[in-house]
């Protein structure tokens, strides 16, 4: 199985609405490992790792966030080395 690592910034209202929980909560869903956390200047950091299909998918629900957030940005870059990550954690 191949795998794939990615690493995300979100910014909008993404701080305050349960957004990390979001991406949490769809990680599991989806067999994706890595982190998420805030940044002071009130972005969303994410890195993640897993099978490219469901990868793809979790990063097509990452741009919609939960009902009350609003993603006005999003950067994405291919990272290596994979960190073989064992869960999704909120860091």
């Amino acid at each position: 199985m191949s795998v794939k690592s990615v690493y995300l910034v979100i910014g909008g209202r993404v701080q305050g609405v349960g957004y990390r929980y979001f991406v949490v909560h769809k990680a599991e869903d989806l067999q994706i490992t890595g982190w998420v956390r805030n940044t002071p200047e009130g972005k969303v950091e994410i890195e993640a790792e897993g099978e490219p299909s469901n990868l793809e998918t979790f990063i097509d629900w990452v741009k919609i966030g939960p009902t009350r957030a609003i993603v006005q940005s999003f950067s994405i870059s291919e990272i290596t080395p994979l960190r073989n990550f064992k869960t999704f954690t909120i860091r």
